[in-house]
């Protein structure tokens, strides 16, 4: 364990201090979302607090204290005159919902539905009752998909192109599979880095899968994406596809089918074929629940524990893979603040 000799009192108040701030920042961030503040001043920079007021019809003395807290917390800069403007980047991270790096969705997750479940926990400690990802609110379904939409983009555009032979197979018209594939996002995102490809999505959320199919057929790609309803193990034909991917989706399959799900990829793949997995890893020891690489995932497990979710070490995503006959080599790499890359070619 991490040496204690450097811990005082006031450096461990100190932590508690910034972790309270954090909550706020959180909570200045979801605000100004809803309120359309970052929006208008992406629109409209370098104005005051009350003409931004006065455009969304808002009180003004709570614009301007929203305006100084963003300027303290450097999401806001200004001039000497007090006209604001967005801090750099944040247009892209919290003002534009269709940026690759747009964030807006992943603080909602937590301001919007977290802080509903943590309200819950008391009981739900006594009884271990959970409240399911599967099955819950239409707007629950789309901050989900608004919180990974930079990991669709990126598995879309940079990690499917990168493994060998995929995009080639892909651009040829090849077949790709996503297990979980929710609202579709992700899968429209691959049918248009592809053009040639044929992908299917398979979901047992009749929600998620109710918005998929209303997504695919808004971007006019009806021909070329199929969402099914079923569990892959039967809903799909055995060998008939190149890619499985899974995507933000292992941790939450139960621990008790979670092999079955995963022998039922293998089982769709043909021979040659390519398993694709984003996800998290969990800490195996209490030395790794200290290290950056896992801050991220150890965050997610308590968050999501409500939802029944319990995300998988190293060693047992390892075991999943071996035990669906993925025995060659398992490729594994880390991505942006947390998630681990698996990939593993059919033998």
């Amino acid at each position: 364990m991490p040496s204690e000799t450097n811990v005082t009192a006031d450096s461990q108040v100190s932590r508690i201090f910034e972790w309270r701030r954090g909550f706020n920042a959180m909570h200045l961030i979801d605000l100004g979302i809803r309120l359309g503040l970052f929006k208008a001043f992406a629109e409209t920079p370098d104005v005051t607090a009350q003409e931004v007021a006065d455009r969304l019809g808002l009180h003004a003395p709570y614009v301007e204290v929203w305006c100084t807290t963003a300027y303290g917390f450097e999401l806001l800069d200004a001039d000497q005159d007090r006209r604001f403007h967005l801090a750099p980047f944040i247009n892209e991270i919290l003002a534009n919902a269709s940026h690759p790096r747009y964030l807006g969705g992943y603080v909602q997750l937590g301001t919007q539905f977290a802080t509903e479940d943590y309200r819950l926990a008391q009981d739900a400690f006594r009884t271990g009752a959970t409240a399911p990802f599967q099955n819950r609110s239409h707007e629950f379904a789309q901050v989900i998909a608004q919180a990974i939409a930079g990991v669709n983009v990126m598995v879309a555009r940079k990690i499917l192109p990168a493994l060998s032979g995929v995009a080639e197979v892909l651009n040829n018209g090849g077949k790709l599979l996503e297990v979980g594939c929710g609202t579709g996002n992700l899968q429209i995102q691959i049918a248009t880095a592809f053009p040639n490809a044929h992908c299917t999505g398979v979901d047992i959320d009749p929600t998620g899968l109710a918005a998929a199919r209303e997504a695919v057929q808004k971007a006019e790609m009806d021909h070329r994406i199929t969402v099914l309803e079923g569990d892959v193990g039967h809903i799909v034909s055995e060998g008939d596809y190149d890619v499985v991917i899974m995507v933000e989706v292992l941790h939450e399959i139960a621990p008790d089918i979670r092999a079955d799900v995963v022998r039922g990829c293998a089982r769709a793949l043909r021979t040659g074929g390519w398993l694709v997995i984003v996800d998290e890893t969990y800490p195996s020891t209490l030395e790794e629940t200290r290290k950056p690489e896992f801050l991220f995932p150890l965050q997610t497990g308590l968050e999501e524990m409500m939802w029944g979710n319990i995300i998988p070490t190293r060693e047992e995503q390892k075991r999943l893979l071996n035990d669906a006959g993925f025995t060659g080599t398992i490729n594994r790499s880390m991505l942006g603040e947390g998630f681990t890359l698996l990939s593993a070619q059919k033998q």
